[in-house]
């Protein structure tokens, strides 16, 4: 049976239990060499100290230089009338060969003393801890001097060990019970930082959570549209590595937004989606704000690619026009059949051939024949004529329009010259002059192709129209059309421009498509005045 592994809480508050263990055993035996060290200093200088008073005594000194040991002598009294007021264990009196004059035992005065008492004859003052003929004790040893100065023996006082030891202990009792408390304490938070610790965690273990990041990680990375998330700080939280490709502006995890990513942050509303142009790729942008408890944690953004979706709807744009001018060119055909079999059942052939002549002259748009040769052109051109007459505009072709070549990029062509007139047909709609009216021009030269779009609208009140999402309608999805426009002029070499304003017209925009139709007469071109 395999043993499971201890969760990481119960490992941490283990840890730190030890940890602290350690530390609290570690800090106790300091304190008790430190404590033990300073008692018995403390003990040796209060044996030094009874030592010092016993050989200052007045003629003590010559009593010991010029009498003999004896065990109910002056100098043995003088001895344990001092070690009884002072509760020291001895105070031994000496001569320089060593013999005892003072004991605590009598039976032993008159013989050497048991420790070596060269220092204090030396002039030297002793402190020590040392075994005697009454056990372990804290020792003081001075020389003894008479009044000329000279060493005449020594004064050894001594303290028994015991003390130190009772003394100790009280002390480290205190410290051990202030040991325990800290170590309770220390154990308790530790316990609480194990409880906190896993409910941050949310009860899982270090192998769940980097799986779980792992797992988040795959199915972000999975999901086709971009996901930035950006806290309440403005640093990047998460850039997955396809909002990474739509952004134009490099991002770094951990870093601060750029201004490309805090101008779609702009929008504070909870959730809010809509088309951005970020650098050459149509993006729908949706912004989730994240609360929690109230607390603003950050924003999530969600990048979808929109220009693929863009092309196709481009492209069916086109068909849909071509299909409208082929659908209305077809039921206007008939309708002409119609009128020219009247006219030859009522026998008028000269009518009949004028007005075949007529029609073999003039398109669906009234523009000459050939004058617009490429399908899609014409059809764009017609179905955008029947949108506009619907708005109440009329569209005019201009009298200088000759292309007579097919185009090589009909989308992109399509889209440059639809959303030019998409806009021309709004501003007349809704501008003073009524009726409105659009002028378009186009103009082949070589390979490359020249869009002429005027209006009878107000003109131009918005400072940079080709800005994306300018726009004098707040509606989503709005001020894309001219930075389209603009953006696909541009990726052929082109460009897409504000022509100066002149009286009786509103808005007149020119582009430049090079390269968008196959090679056909070249001609000279200037925009109509």
């Amino acid at each position: 049976m395999t043993r499971r592994p201890l969760r990481l809480a119960t490992q941490t508050m283990l840890l730190q239990v030890v940890v602290i263990a350690v530390v609290a055993a570690a800090g106790f035996t300091l304190a008790t060499l430190l404590l033990r060290q300073e008692i018995e200093q403390e003990y040796e200088q209060r044996a030094l100290a009874i030592a010092r008073s016993v050989a200052e005594q007045p003629g003590l000194a010559e009593r010991v230089a010029t009498g003999a040991p004896d065990p109910d002598g002056e100098v043995q009294r003088s001895a344990e009338r001092v070690r009884a007021a002072t509760d020291a264990l001895f105070v031994v009196v000496a001569d320089v060969r060593g013999i005892r004059y003072s004991h605590t035992d009598p039976a032993l005065i008159g013989k050497v003393v048991s420790t070596d008492p060269s220092g204090p004859l030396a002039g030297k003052e002793v402190v020590t801890i040392e075994r005697g003929t009454l056990g372990l004790s804290a020792r003081g040893k001075v020389p003894l001097r008479n009044s000329s100065g000279a060493i005449v023996g020594e004064v050894s006082v001594g303290i028994h060990a015991d003390e130190i030891s009772d003394r100790l202990d009280v002390l480290l009792r205190a410290a051990g019970i202030f040991t325990t408390i800290a170590l309770g304490v220390g154990v308790g938070g530790a316990a609480l930082l194990a409880v906190r610790l896993k409910r941050r965690t949310l009860g899982l273990e270090p192998t769940e959570l980097a799986d779980l990041v792992r797992e988040q990680v795959a199915v972000l990375e999975g999901v086709r549209d971009g996901v930035l998330a950006v806290d309440a700080a403005g640093r990047v939280s998460v850039c997955t590595a396809q909002a990474a490709a739509l952004l134009t502006e490099p991002l770094t995890v951990g870093g601060p937004a750029t201004a490309e990513v805090l101008a779609l942050l702009e929008d504070r509303s909870p959730l809010t989606s809509g088309l951005r142009l970020l650098g050459e790729q149509v993006v729908v942008v949706t912004r989730r704000r994240v609360e929690r408890g109230g607390q603003d944690l950050g924003t999530v953004l969600t990048l979808r690619d929109h220009t693929n979706l863009d092309d196709l709807a481009r492209e069916l744009e086109a068909t849909r026009a071509l299909t409208d001018a082929l659908r209305a060119q077809a039921h206007e055909h008939t309708n002409r059949l119609h009128a020219l079999d009247g006219l030859l059942h009522l026998g008028d052939v000269g009518r009949a051939q004028a007005y075949l002549r007529e029609l073999t002259a003039t398109t669906a748009l009234g523009a000459p024949e050939g004058r617009v040769g490429d399908p899609y052109l014409d059809g764009l051109l017609a179905a955008k004529t029947a949108v506009a007459s619907e708005a109440g505009v009329t569209v005019r072709l201009g009298e200088d329009t000759w292309v007579p070549g097919q185009l090589t990029s009909p989308l992109d062509t399509v889209t440059v010259l639809g959303n030019l007139l998409d806009n021309a047909i709004r501003a007349a709609a809704t501008g003073a002059r009524q009726p409105g009216w659009v002028e378009v021009s186009l103009l082949a030269e070589d390979r490359d192709l020249h869009v002429y779009v005027a209006d009878s609208g107000d003109g131009v009140t918005i400072a940079d129209p080709f800005e994306a999402g300018a726009s004098t309608k707040d509606e989503p999805g709005r001020g894309l059309g001219l930075a389209l426009a603009l953006r696909t002029a541009r990726h052929h070499g082109g460009d897409v421009r504000l022509g100066p304003a002149t009286p009786g017209r509103g808005a007149v925009f020119v582009a430049e498509l090079p390269g968008v139709l196959s090679p056909a007469t070249a001609l000279s071109w200037e925009a109509p005045a």
